[in-house]
C-alpha cells in the first residue's frame, strides 16, 4: 500500500520507506513496531486519509529491505527517518509511534523539531533504567525473555530467538478481536517480518535496553502518550515513566484495552494533534 521508495543514506546504506496522500499536507509519521515490514497499515493510511493527512512509513535497520545497522541506537533509526523526510519534502509533521516504534517517534521528535510539531505513542516502550535500576520496568509483561536477554548483547538475543515461541497470554481478548478484525494486516505483517528479518528485531531490542542517544527532556513538542490498562506486552508503568519525563506529555488511559485494541485511538490522537497545534 502506497508508493514504495529506496533511500541511499549518506553511509552508504540502503533504507525503504513508503508514503501515501498529497505531497502538499502535513505529514503523519508513523513508526512501526517490533516486528514489522514498514510497510502502511491500513488503518493507518484510513486514518490519514480521512484528514487530508500524507502518511509515511520507513522500514527501520534491518526489516523491510533496509540494510542492516548492528548496534543501532534508537536515535540512529530516528536519523534514518529524519533523511526520509528530507527527501519527501516534509514541512510539519506528526510522529507517531505503536509498541516498539514508540520510542524512536520521540527520538524523531527530539531530534527534529524543525518539522516535528507533535508526538503520540500508543503502547510505547519506555527508557531502561540500567542495570539495577527500576525493576519495575519487566513488571507486567506476559513475556519479558527477549528484552531480558537483549541485556547481554546481540548474541545472547539471537540465541533466545531461535527457541522462543509466542506466549500468547501476551495478548487479550480484545487484542486477538482487533488482531482478527481492523488490524488483522498487522498481524499478518509481524509474522512475516519475525521469519524474514529476524535481525531488525535483536537490534530493536538491544537498543531499547541501552541508552537511546537522545534525551526525553529533549522532546519540546506537544506529547501524547496512550496507553491500554490491560496491556501485557508493554505494562502501565511505561506509559507513567514516559509522562513523568517528557516536558509536554498527557496521558490518555484506555483502561480496557491491550496491547493491540489501543491502536484504535489512532483516528482521535491524529484529531488531537490537529487541535493542539
Amino acid at each position: 500500500m502506497g508508493t514504495r521508495h529506496e533511500l541511499d543514506l549518506p553511509d552508504g546504506r540502503r533504507l525503504v520507506a513508503y508514503e501515501d496522500g498529497p505531497a502538499s499536507a502535513d505529514v503523519v509519521v508513523w513508526h512501526h513496531g517490533s516486528p514489522q515490514s514498514g510497510e502502511l497499515l491500513p488503518p493507518v493510511v484510513a486514518a490519514a486519509r480521512a484528514r487530508g493527512l500524507r502518511v509515511v512509513s520507513a522500514a527501520r535497520a534491518g526489516y523491510g529491505g533496509s540494510t542492516r545497522l548492528p548496534g543501532r541506537t534508537v536515535a540512529d533509526a530516528a536519523v534514518d527517518v529524519g533523511h526520509v523526510l528530507d527527501a519527501l519534502g516534509a514541512a510539519r509533521c506528526l510522529a507517531v509511534g505503536a509498541s516498539g516504534g514508540g520510542p524512536h517517534a520521540l527520538a524523531l521528535a527530539a531530534l527534529r523539531p524543525d518539522v516535528v510539531s507533535g508526538a503520540v505513542t500508543l503502547a510505547g516502550v519506555a527508557p531502561f533504567p540500567g542495570r539495577g535500576g527500576d525493576t519495575d520496568w519487566f513488571a507486567g509483561m506476559a513475556d519479558d525473555g527477549g528484552l531480558r536477554s537483549a541485556l547481554d548483547g546481540p548474541a545472547a538475543r539471537e540465541r533466545h530467538g531461535e527457541t522462543a515461541e509466542f506466549d500468547e497470554s501476551s495478548f487479550t481478548a480484545d487484542d486477538r478481536a482487533a488482531l482478527a478484525g481492523a488490524w488483522a494486516a498487522l498481524g499478518a505483517d509481524a509474522a512475516r517480518s519475525g521469519q524474514a528479518w529476524p535481525g531488525g528485531q535483536v537490534d530493536d531490542d538491544v537498543a531499547f535496553v541501552r541508552p537511546w542517544g537522545v534525551a526525553l527532556d529533549a522532546v519540546a513538542a506537544p506529547t501524547l502518550v496512550v496507553q491500554g490498562g490491560a496491556d501485557r506486552v508493554v505494562p502501565r508503568h511505561h506509559a507513567d515513566l514516559l509522562v513523568d519525563a517528557l516536558p509536554a506529555a498527557e496521558l490518555w488511559l484506555r483502561p480496557r484495552d491491550g496491547h493491540i485494541s489501543v491502536l484504535a485511538a489512532l483516528p482521535v490522537a491524529l484529531d488531537w494533534w490537529r487541535s493542539a497545534t
